[in-house]
Order: structure tokens, then C-alpha cells, then sequence
């Protein structure tokens, strides 16, 4: 498999995103990066990948904004003073494939002026739509959907995470045209094992070449 960068791109927050970039940067044997982090009282998304990978600190680039607050990287960086420089936001070259996680969903803003997504379509890489089963999954994915075609944005396909509901994810993959990549379970005992297992069990290596 040669070297490929991939963005993944959640369709709400705290649909499963980190979880499963962490599965996908170890499948892939690829470094992994978060452009923005809001939030640092708990753990950060790239400590999450750390613990849940055995990439080392090499493999897990530095991000390019640390916010402490919790909320979109706007607000977040107007409540510390920072204003975030969309130049500083370009993937970093790397020897391995390149796993990059945003920062919740793809219309979130970045600055006044600038949304991610506007940023993802600098990048010319191809998003990996990760997506929860429950209610109201179909709206949010669709409009996910029609927000990275309005822009030309390659989909890779997307991944689910939750319990299986065969009908709303064919139903999402039907009507948006995508690829359906897999589905994570939700795992009882979150674990590096555990989930590189589930990973192998429920996705197929090669859908990502």
C-alpha cells in the first residue's frame, strides 16, 4: 500500500471520530494530526490516539492550535487571544501515510470568514466520513455529503459507529452515492486490542488504497 493521506470528518460531534482515526492510523501504520484542538482540560484527541495506538510521539504530529476551551476553534481562539492563520493549517510532509482529524464537523468555522471544509478543499486529499447510527444521522451525514461534492472534495466513503442499523446506513449511502466503508462497534472495554480487532473484523484494508 503506497503512502495516502486521508481526512476524517465527523457529521456531528462526538459521533466516534477520534476513536476511529485512531483505528484507521493504526491499520494504515500512518502518522496522525489534528490541525485545531479545543479543549484541553481533558484529554486531547491526540492523547487519545496515543493510548489507543502504538504509534509513538514521532508518529503523533503536534498540533498547530492548542485552544483550551471547548468549543468551536472561533470562539475557542477569541477566548484566548489567538487568531488562527489559515496558512498555518497545511499537512505537514511526511515519510508514511497521513491521517488528519478535524475538529468536529466540516461546516465548522475557523475563523469569521473561513469554515473547515474551506480548508479541506485546499488539501487535495480524499474525507472519510465518519458517521453514528442513531436518530437523525441521515440529515446530518446527507448534508455532509452535499457540503464536501459542493466543493469538489473527494469522499473516501464513510464509516459508521454504534449499534448496526443496515436500513439507515444503506439508506445514507443510496441517496448521498457513497461508499459504505464499515461500521465500529461500540466497544464495552476500549482498548488497543480491542479496537485494532474490531477494526480488522469490520472494515477492509484495501478500501482505503
Amino acid at each position: 500500500m503506497g503512502v495516502r493521506r486521508f481526512v476524517v470528518a465527523g457529521t456531528d460531534t462526538g459521533v466516534g471520530k477520534t476513536v476511529f482515526a485512531a483505528a484507521l492510523a493504526e491499520a494504515l501504520d500512518a502518522d496522525y494530526w489534528k490541525p485545531v484542538q479545543s479543549g484541553l482540560e481533558e484529554a486531547t484527541d491526540l492523547q487519545t490516539v496515543e493510548q489507543l495506538t502504538g504509534l509513538g510521539r514521532d508518529r503523533l504530529l503536534p498540533e498547530a492550535y492548542r485552544l483550551t476551551q471547548p468549543m468551536s476553534p472561533h470562539l475557542a481562539a477569541k477566548r484566548d487571544g489567538v487568531a488562527i492563520d489559515l496558512e498555518r493549517l497545511i499537512p505537514p510532509e511526511t515519510q508514511r501515510s497521513l491521517v488528519i482529524e478535524l475538529a468536529g464537523g466540516l461546516l465548522v468555522p475557523l475563523t469569521d470568514e473561513h469554515l473547515q471544509v474551506d480548508v479541506v478543499a485546499r488539501w487535495d486529499a480524499p474525507v472519510v466520513l465518519v458517521a453514528r447510527t442513531s436518530l437523525g444521522t441521515i440529515n446530518h451525514s446527507l448534508l455532509s455529503v452535499e457540503a464536501l461534492r459542493s466543493r469538489g472534495i473527494p469522499i473516501q466513503g464513510i464509516a459508521f459507529v454504534g449499534e448496526p442499523d443496515d436500513e439507515v446506513e444503506a439508506t445514507i449511502c443510496s441517496i448521498g452515492e457513497v461508499r459504505r466503508l464499515g461500521r465500529l462497534p461500540i466497544l464495552q472495554q476500549l482498548s488497543k486490542q480491542a479496537l485494532a480487532d474490531a477494526f480488522a473484523q469490520n472494515f477492509e484494508i484495501e478500501d482505503f488504497q
